[in-house]
C-alpha cells in the first residue's frame, strides 16, 4: 500500500488534474470527430454502431485486467507511473492515425481502417487510465481530501469539454478548412500531441514509492493463467461490496444515459434549430457544449465539492441530480426554431448532472475500496478503478450503439431536408431530453440506501490505522516463558504414550507415522485453499469434496474457520460425508462482517450441520475485539442454538487472561503450540500436556478440547524448534498416541499447505499441512 498522507500539495493535485484533462479531452474530441463519420464519410447507422461498440467493449475487457496488473507490479517508480507514460504516448500516435481518413477511399475500406486504430487507441487508453485513476485513490485517505483531490482534477478535465465544442466550427467553417473531412485528419494531430504530454504528466511528477520490496502476486507467464482466475475472482469479490455495487450501477445509468443521447446534439441543434442548416447553425452547437462545460466548471463542481463536504457526498449527489432534472425537462421546452438561445437559460441546470458525477462517485469509490481492505486486507486501487470505468465503458460502448439506433429507430436521414423528417427530427428531440431524465432517476432509486457517510469512513479508517500499528510477530503470538509463568514444572517428562525414536530410522520412523494415521484421528483442521488460491477467494463445491473425500478416511470431526467465501459449505459437506464438525464464525475488527459471519452459523447450525459452534479464533490475541465483544457474541449464539455446544477458540493461556471467558463457554477450546515457543522436539510432549493442564486446572470442570496444535516440516527455527519432516513425523505420532491412551480430544492442524500463509507467517506458516499443496501425502 502507498504511503498516504492526509493533505496532498496543491500541486500534486494540480498533476492528476492535468492527467485529468487528457483523460476527457480524448473523448470530448472523440465525440465531435465521430460526426464527421456519418456527415461526410457516409458511415451507416450499423457502421457508426460498431464503432462505437466493439472498441470499446475491447477497452472494457482489458481494463480489469490491467488493473490487476498495475495493482501487483513491483517497480522502483511504484505500480502506475510506468504505464501512464506508456499509454500516453500509444493515444497519441494511435489518435493521430485512426482519423487520417479519406473521402476517396470506399466506406467499407474506411470503417475497418478506423475500426482497427480505434483498437490500438482504446489499448492505449487502458494503459493509460486504469493506472492513472487509481493513482487518484491511493492519493489520500481523509474523506474530505478525496473530495477536493477530485474537485480540482475533474475542474481541470472541464475545460476539455469547454474547449472541445469549438471544433464543430473549426471543422465546418470552410476559411478553415475545405471540408470537415480534411479538419478531422490535421486537427487530430493539433489535438493528440498536447494531450499526450498532459497524460503523461502525472507520470512525471506525482511521487511513487519504490514496490521492489512488496509482497505482490508474481507477473510471469507461468502465473497469467491463475491471474485472469484472480481478476475474474476479485471482479465478484468487488461486486459483493453492496455500496460498490451502488456507485457502479448508478454511474452507468446517469454517464451513459447522457452519452446515449449526447452524440445527437449536433443533429438535434442544427435540424431542430436550424432546419438542418449546419452553416447556419454558427457557433450555437459549440456553444451548447462549452457553455455546459463552463457552468460546470465555475458553478457545479465548486458548489458540489462544497455540498459534498458539507452535508456529505450521498445527499450532495440527491440533490445535483433533482437539479439536472429540472434542467433535461426545461431542455425539452426551450429548443424553439427561430430562437436557439433560450436552451442557454436551462445549461447551468442541466450540467449538474453529468458534471457532479465523477467528483463524487470517485471520491465514494475511494471510501468503498478502505471498506474492501477492511474485509479482504488487500489494497487494490487499480481493480476497484478498473471496474469501475469497465462499467463506465461497457455502458458508454452500449450507449454509442444505441445512439446510432436511435438514429435508426426515428427514421432520421442527413440526406433528407427538415421539412420532409420533422416526425424523425422530433423523435431525436424527445430522446435527447427524456431518456437522460430516466437514467437520472433509476441512478437515484440505487442510491436511495447508501450508507457509507463520513461518520462510517472515520470508523472504517480508524481500524485500517490499528493495524499499522507495530504488532508482534505472528510466529511470537505464542510467547516464549509464557507456561513457566503459569505453572510449575510438576508433570512428568516421559509418559507412556510417548515414542523413543533414538534409535530409529526415518524410514521407520515414516512407517510408525503410518500407522497412526491409519488409526485416525479425533479431528483435523480442515485447509481449503488451493495453490493459486488466497483469503477471501471464492471456495468452489467441487475442491472442499475432493479434499473432504482425501481426509474423511483418517479423522472424526473436522473444524471450519469461516461461514463466508464457500467456507460455510465444508460442515456440509462434512456431514454428507459422515464426519462431525466443529464450525467457525470468524471475528475481525468488522463489526458487519461478524454479524455476518455469525448470522450464517446460526442458519447452518439450524440446518443441521455444526456439532459445535465456534465464535472466534484467536481475535483477543490479534486485539481485533475486546473480551465484553466476545462473550457478547456468544450469549447470541447461545440464545439462537439453545441445543448447540458454542464456545470461542483462543491460545491456552488466553483463558487464564480472561477468566470470564471460562464461564461463557461450553467448552473450553484451546490451540496449543509447542513450536512456537521455542520447545525442542525432545521436550514437546511434555510441553503440550502442560499447556492442555494448565487450562484443565482453571476450566471448572469443563471439557477441554485442543483446537490445533502441530508441527512444520520446513522453515525458520523458532528458538529451539526445528522445522523438518522428521520432527513434523515425531511430533504428530506422540500427539495422536497420546490423545488416543488419554480420550483427549485433539484437532490436529492442518490437513493441506496452503501457500497463502507465507504472506503473514513466512515459509514456515505454509507448512503445517499433512498433506502437500498438490494434495499428496507428505511422510510417506
Amino acid at each position: 500500500m502507498s504511503t498516504i498522507t492526509k493533505k496532498v500539495p496543491l500541486g500534486q493535485k494540480i498533476a492528476f488534474g492535468v492527467g485529468m484533462f487528457a483523460n476527457q479531452m480524448f473523448p470530448a474530441i472523440l465525440g465531435i470527430f465521430m460526426v464527421v463519420l456519418v456527415e461526410d464519410l457516409k458511415f451507416t447507422g450499423l457502421m457508426w454502431g460498431m464503432v462505437y461498440l466493439f472498441p470499446r467493449l475491447f477497452d472494457a475487457i482489458s481494463d480489469p485486467i490491467m488493473g490487476f496488473i498495475s495493482d501487483n507490479t513491483k517497480s522502483k517508480w511504484g505500480r502506475r507511473r510506468v504505464y501512464v507514460l506508456i499509454g500516453g504516448f500509444m493515444m497519441g500516435i494511435s489518435f493521430i492515425l485512426m482519423w487520417q481518413l479519406f473521402k476517396d477511399n470506399s466506406v467499407q475500406y474506411n470503417f475497418w481502417y478506423f475500426f482497427l486504430w480505434s483498437i490500438v487507441f482504446y489499448l492505449g487508453l487502458t494503459f493509460f487510465s486504469v493506472p492513472y485513476v487509481a493513482m487518484g485513490y491511493e492519493m489520500s485517505d481523509d474523506y474530505h481530501e478525496r473530495t477536493n483531490i477530485m474537485a480540482i482534477a475533474q475542474w481541470i478535465g472541464q475545460w476539455a469539454w469547454v474547449i472541445a465544442p469549438w471544433f464543430w466550427v473549426i471543422m465546418y467553417d470552410p476559411e478553415w478548412f475545405p471540408s470537415a473531412e480534411v479538419a478531422v485528419r490535421e486537427l487530430a494531430v493539433w489535438v493528440a500531441i498536447p494531450c499526450a504530454f498532459c497524460a503523461m504528466v502525472p507520470a512525471l511528477f506525482i511521487k511513487g514509492e519504490s514496490t521492489l520490496d512488496k509482497d505482490y502476486e508474481p507477473l510471469n507467464r507461468n502465473t497469467i493463467g491463475s491471474s485472469l482466475v484472480k481478476i475474474f475472482q476479485s471482479f465478484k469479490e468487488a461486486f459483493k461490496i453492496k455500496e460498490f455495487r451502488k456507485l457502479c450501477g448508478a454511474t452507468f445509468f446517469i454517464y451513459n444515459a447522457f452519452m446515449a443521447v449526447s452524440s445527437l446534439t449536433f443533429f438535434v441543434i442544427v435540424y431542430k434549430l436550424f432546419n438542418g442548416d449546419a452553416g447556419a447553425s454558427g457557433i450555437w452547437v459549440s456553444l451548447f457544449g462549452s457553455l455546459g462545460a463552463l457552468g460546470t466548471t465555475f458553478i457545479v463542481i465548486p458548489v458540489v465539492a462544497a455540498l459534498a463536504n458539507k452535508i456529505g457526498k450521498k445527499k450532495a449527489f440527491m440533490i445535483s441530480q433533482s437539479i439536472s432534472i429540472v434542467g433535461y425537462i426545461m431542455l425539452y421546452f426551450l429548443f424553439v426554431p427561430g430562437k436557439p438561445w433560450m436552451y442557454i437559460i436551462a445549461l447551468p441546470l442541466f450540467s449538474f448532472g453529468i458534471g457532479s458525477l465523477f467528483t463524487i462517485m470517485m471520491s465514494m469509490t475511494a471510501d468503498v475500496i478502505d471498506l474492501d481492505e477492511l474485509t479482504s486486507r488487500k489494497r487494490r486501487e487499480g481493480i476497484f478503478g478498473a471496474i469501475y470505468w469497465w462499467m463506465v465503458k461497457v455502458g458508454f460502448a452500449i450507449a454509442g450503439a444505441f445512439s446510432g439506433l436511435i438514429i435508426w429507430l426515428v427514421g432520421f436521414t442527413p440526406e433528407i431536408p427538415t421539412v420532409d423528417q420533422m416526425g424523425p427530427v422530433d423523435g431525436l428531440h424527445a430522446f435527447f431530453c427524456v431518456f437522460p431524465v430516466l437514467g437520472t432517476l433509476a441512478a437515484m432509486y440505487i442510491m436511495k440506501d447508501y450508507n457509507i457517510d463520513e461518520a462510517r469512513a472515520n470508523e472504517i479508517r480508524e481500524e485500517l490505522e490499528k493495524r499499522k500499528q507495530p504488532v508482534q510477530n505472528p510466529t511470537s503470538y505464542y510467547q516464549i516463558g509464557k507456561l513457566s509463568s503459569l505453572m510449575a514444572n510438576t508433570i512428568d517428562a516421559h509418559a507412556e504414550s510417548d515414542v523413543d525414536f533414538s534409535t530409529m530410522s526415518v524410514p521407520e520412523i515414516t512407517n510408525l507415522f503410518t500407522k497412526s494415521l491409519d488409526k485416525g484421528l479425533h479431528g483435523i483442521c480442515f485447509s481449503p485453499y488451493t495453490e493459486g488460491q488466497n483469503l477471501g477467494d471464492q471456495l468452489s463445491v467441487s475442491q472442499i469434496k475432493r479434499r473432504m473425500d482425501i481426509i474423511a478416511p483418517h479423522t472424526q470431526w473436522v473444524r471450519s474457520f469461516s461461514c463466508s467465501d464457500g467456507n460455510e459449505l465444508i460442515p456440509k459437506v462434512a456431514h454428507e460425508k459422515g464426519l462431525k464438525t466443529m464450525a467457525g464464525a470468524w471475528i475481525g475488527r468488522d463489526k458487519t462482517q461478524n454479524n455476518k459471519e455469525i448470522a450464517r452459523l446460526i442458519d447452518l447450525a439450524k440446518k443441521g450441520y455444526v456439532d459445535i459452534a465456534v465464535i472466534g479464533n484467536e481475535a483477543l490475541m490479534r486485539g481485533d475485539v475486546s473480551e465484553q465483544e466476545i462473550i457478547e457474541y456468544i450469549q447470541t449464539v447461545k440464545k439462537a442454538l439453545p441445543e448447540i455446544t458454542v464456545s470461542y477458540v483462543d491460545a491456552y493461556y488466553k483463558f487464564h487472561e480472561h477468566p470470564a471467558l471460562i464461564d461463557a463457554c461450553d467448552v473450553i477450546l484451546v490451540n496449543c503450540y509447542p513450536f512456537w515457543e521455542g520447545c525442542s522436539i525432545e521436550e514437546s510432549s511434555r510441553y503440550l500436556r502442560q499447556m492442555y493442564e494448565v487450562t484443565k486446572s482453571i476450566s471448572k470442570g469443563k471439557p477441554v478440547i485442543i483446537t490445533e496444535t502441530g508441527w512444520p516440516n520446513q522453515g525458520d527455527d523458532k528458538g529451539g524448534a526445528t522445522p523438518s519432516p522428521e520432527n513434523a513425523m515425531k511430533y504428530f505420532i506422540n500427539t495422536v498416541n497420546w490423545s488416543q491412551q488419554n480420550e483427549i480430544p485433539v484437532f490436529y492442524f492442518s490437513s493441506f499447505d496452503e501457500s497463502w500463509k507465507v504472506h503473514q507467517e513466512g515459509d514456515v506458516g505454509a507448512r503445517w499441512g499433512l498433506w502437500n499443496t498438490q494434495e499428496k501425502l507428505k511422510y510417506k
